[in-house]
């Protein structure tokens, strides 16, 4: 399909001979612009979540101007709209609570405007599902320009990676083994440029299934923050949007339900965030597929992971991954997985963007046959504990972990945890099973990342560093052992998570992929009817919006308002 200048959005604010039309041109040109820099080309919107307080984004002040260059180098008409940020390290008490306050921002910025086409700039962890589904809803084509991973991290030698060696370095310092000054060293090592985490956590997990759905330029998820490439992508990003208007492609053409299993095969061979599993459930939906959990756990009985990038790596970072090959080189030895003949944002179908991508390290980038792990990156696991599923990360947990019976120790809520964690005479053992509830996404509220539960110290001096750790909670990407997260129903709404009690035994088989509580049914019932009703975390204001309308874990926590089912679709604003 091709559009023509008079069936342009834009067009319908600015073509017009009548009195609103005139107020929308003199508004023009109370900003400085002459008519012929907009009538007749495309308007671009570029959504940009850049903030002083988001360390990801610190470039987008500059990178926004890059996008600007492509887009006026192609013919069209860049604005700029920011967009709430969500700083993952900073937004309290978790950036999940806003990843759909991002969403709707997104969609009625896009709808609201004189706008053709937008061009998405995010990275830091929930930006990144939250521009998407905006996007997805508000159906103007879109392209994602991902923030780019930062450099490696850098302490006495020692390569650092984020998050995965802050919480293993925490866990020395707990034990007696980091000095403070050491501390302070690793504080200014470990994140040395702009840019999201460098290990596979949720960002980079994130932006390398944005470009493996086709919503980004083929294989810019890999380019380094820091990296010139990036620069010149971005400006390509901006050339290519302008180009998609005119083709009318649009996120409903490369958004088909083989995109959406593309990316679940991609993020198993990527040792994916747990994370990756709550938004591409709730994206996938909102593109108007019905992707569950249990189209992540086939592909990870047949995809194994092959990106040996920590935390289920155990040496190389994403720098690495990228002088390696990057994405592309990765999909050169997934193909036997992919649907190739799917088109992405660069209007060619994968098999055209993959002719001559190659990989140049074996070990960065396994083959098939000589993985680090036989089965992909996440388990889903199901039982009387978690009758709708939760989530594991198999391939950074210990393995004899893999099966495993103990007893529980139950924290109610985090400050319990933390406030417990440390005392030398905590009753536990390494076989115990810490469990931590009214985590999930109305118990946390927002389901924050608190799911890597803390080794008790009096085990960490032991020498213990992996246990079995159960929560309604996430985790961060960057985080690794053997911690299941996502049950749902969550405890805080009444799920089983709220009927354990400490010293009941959990068993786990994730080969078998179950999850139990071995208490019997009618002990369960009588916990159930004792059960009393928690108190309301918000009475007023975005939480109480949030509260009243958020989805479980295993439906994508999507707002039930936002899902493309609810209700008929919105049309264009009128304009009076």
């Amino acid at each position: 399909m091709t559009i023509t200048p008079d069936k342009l959005r834009s067009a319908r604010y600015f073509e017009p001979d009548d009195f609103r039309s005139f107020g929308h041109r003199s508004r023009m040109s109370q900003m400085g612009y002459a008519p012929e820099e907009y009538r007749g080309k495309p308007v671009i919107a570029i959504i940009n979540t850049w903030s002083d307080l988001n360390q990801c984004h610190a470039h987008f002040k500059q990178r926004v101007e890059d996008v600007k260059r492509g887009i006026l180098q192609a013919g069209g008409f860049p604005v700029e709209l920011p967009a709430i940020s969500l700083s993952e390290s900073k937004v309290k008490p978790t950036t999940m609570l806003y990843r759909n306050f991002l969403a709707m921002e997104t969609e009625e910025l896009i709808r609201s405007h004189p706008v053709d086409g937008a061009v998405l700039m995010g990275g830091c962890d929930k930006t990144t599902p939250g521009l998407l589904l905006g996007a997805t809803s508000a159906g103007v084509p879109a392209i994602y320009v991902p923030a780019g991973p930062m450099l490696r991290g850098n302490w006495h030698g020692k390569v650092l990676g984020s998050g995965s060696d802050a919480f293993k370095y925490w866990d020395e310092r707990r034990a007696g083994n980091i000095s403070d000054k050491d501390w302070s060293e690793m504080e200014v090592g470990i994140a040395r440029s702009y840019g999201v985490c460098m290990t596979m956590g949720t960002a980079s997990t994130m932006t390398a299934l944005a470009d493996a759905i086709g919503m980004t330029l083929p294989g810019a998820s890999s380019i380094p923050a820091a990296d010139s490439n990036h620069i010149r992508m971005c400006a390509a990003a901006g050339r290519r949007i302008v180009e998609m208007v005119w083709e009318g492609l649009t996120p409903d053409k490369i958004q088909t339900e083989g995109a959406f299993r593309n990316a679940i095969n991609v993020a198993m061979a990527m040792g994916c965030s747990t994370n990756a599993v709550i938004h591409i459930v709730a994206m996938a939906r909102r593109a108007g597929h019905a992707i569950g959990l249990e189209d992540f756990d086939a592909a990870s009985r047949k995809v194994p992971v092959i990106a040996n990038v920590r935390p289920s790596g155990d040496k190389y970072l994403m720098e690495d991954f990228y002088y390696a090959g990057g994405l592309l080189g990765l999909l050169t030895r997934l193909k036997p997985f992919l649907d190739l003949s799917l088109r992405n944002v660069s209007g060619r179908t994968w098999a055209e963007c993959l002719d001559g991508a190659e990989v140049y390290n074996d070990d960065v980038i396994r083959p098939l046959n000589n993985p680090i792990y036989a089965e992909g990156a996440l388990a889903l696991l199901k039982g009387n504990l978690a009758p709708n599923g939760c989530v594991m990360k198999p391939s950074a947990a210990s393995p004899h972990l893999l099966k495993h019976s103990g007893p529980a120790l139950v924290f109610d809520d985090y400050p319990a945890l933390k406030a417990n964690i440390d005392r030398d005479d905590l009753d536990v053992t390494a076989d115990t099973v810490l469990v931590l509830r009214n985590a999930g996404p109305l118990g946390g509220p927002g389901m924050p990342e608190w799911g890597m539960l803390p080794i008790p110290k009096n085990l960490v001096k032991q020498g213990v560093r992996d246990m079995v750790r159960i929560s309604d909670a996430r985790m961060s990407g960057t985080s690794y052992g053997a911690c299941i997260l996502h049950v749902s129903p969550e405890s805080y709404v009444g799920g089983p998570l709220a009927l354990v009690k400490t010293g009941d035994i959990i068993s786990i088989d994730v080969p078998a992929r179950s999850i139990s509580l071995d208490v019997p049914d009618e002990e369960l019932q009588r916990r159930r009817d004792a059960l009393k009703p928690p108190e309301p975390r918000y009475e007023r204001g975005y939480g109480w919006m949030f509260s009243r309308h958020i989805g479980q874990a295993d439906q994508g926590c999507d707002f039930d308002f936002l899902r493309t089912d609810f209700g008929a679709p919105v049309p264009e604003p009128v304009i009076f």
